[in-house]
């Protein structure tokens, strides 16, 4: 199944005019250097103030510290997430739901993942997808009800990570499955933005992005020795960068040869890209994988302000309020591992 831009009318000025307000309304660099000086019992007293007080409530009861903070984070997103297509009708709401529909694949790896390190139903409800957040339920339930991935996979029949993962091989690796999603995911979206109803916009982010999940993998594919054929098997078809610079790339065997072979892509933007690459020594690809974060972010802002009164500035929100959650997280699990507030900022995002 695919998520299909179907025709009604839309409110594209008056959801646009509302992600602009809450966006606005996010934490910003200031206060959120304020909650780097804070201790974790104390951050979860001030975001409560700053619009995380009903779901920091519903879990007290249940967690402290950094256990408590996160899963009111991911509770608030999910239902931030569900309140933005709320207010999104017609197309629009198709258009978001394309970007948003990320979020169930994510869903799907953190279960195919507890199903195959046999964690049981009890420890998932505890770590990772509270019972009380009731978009977890259909999730809770196939973790539940599988012995194993061959359980858990036809459990998801008749949705687009279902079918995809229906398609491997028996003997598929939890790898082979994760790679299968992200696969399957980027081409029913970029399937969506086909045609006259597409968003011409979101397609060109997408491939982007495809790009910057490409270059990742073969970064890290790199380090880890992967063989050339098995890089290229991994490498997500759709983006702006060619099949035969992929191919060349996935032979390279040094991170220098591989930044060379990547130039050869016109879509390439190599700004920054020889110090992050110089950067990352050891076992850490973290400041290549910032650079890219950078890149889409700067893009996705351009895109809001270049088409105002269009699904740009929803999914703008969207993607600022992910950013706000991933940063309180680093903080907080910084914090509870007793890292320095600097070491912490340098992974932050401000």
């Amino acid at each position: 199944m695919v998520v299909r831009i179907t025709n009604g009318r839309s409110n594209l000025a008056n959801a646009a005019a509302r992600a602009k307000a809450r966006k606005a309304g996010l934490i910003d660099s200031t206060r959120m250097r304020q909650l780097l000086q804070q201790g974790p019992d104390t951050i979860g007293v001030t975001i409560g103030d700053m619009g995380y007080r009903n779901e920091i409530d519903l879990y007290s009861a249940r967690f402290s510290g950094a256990d408590l903070i996160e899963a009111a984070l991911n509770h608030n997103l999910d239902a931030d997430l569900e309140s933005v297509l709320g207010f999104c009708q017609g197309r629009l709401k198709a258009i978001v739901a394309v970007y948003a529909e990320r979020f169930s694949f994510q869903n799907a790896k953190t279960v195919l993942r507890a199903v195959h390190s046999g964690v049981g139903v009890d420890s998932v409800v505890g770590q990772v997808m509270p019972e009380e957040n009731r978009n977890n339920a259909y999730w809770l339930e196939i973790v539940r009800d599988s012995e194993n991935l061959s359980d858990a996979i036809s459990s998801m029949q008749g949705t687009p990570w279902g079918s995809a993962l229906g398609k491997l091989e028996s003997d598929a690796t939890l790898q082979q499955m994760e790679d299968a999603l992200d696969c399957a995911y980027y081409s029913n979206a970029l399937d969506s933005m086909k045609g006259t109803d597409g968003h011409p916009l979101l397609e060109r982010y997408l491939r982007i992005e495809i790009d910057h999940r490409n270059i990742i993998n073969q970064f890290r594919g790199l380090r880890q020795g992967i063989g050339g054929d098995e890089r290229d098997s991994i490498m997500i078809s759709g983006g702006k960068i060619s099949s035969a610079v992929l191919r060349a790339a996935s032979k390279a065997e040094s991170k220098d040869a591989l930044l060379e072979v990547l130039r050869r892509a016109p879509s390439f933007e190599d700004e920054g890209f020889e110090e992050a690459v110089q950067a990352a020594k050891g076992s850490t690809l973290d400041p290549i994988v910032t650079l890219l974060q950078e890149k889409r972010r700067k893009m996705m802002k351009r895109f809001s302000h270049r088409d105002p009164v269009s699904a740009f500035p929803v999914i703008h929100y969207i993607e600022s309020k992910l950013l706000e959650v991933q940063n309180i997280r680093l903080l907080v699990r910084g914090k509870a591992a007793g890292l320095s507030t600097e070491v912490i900022e340098a992974h932050m995002t401000i």
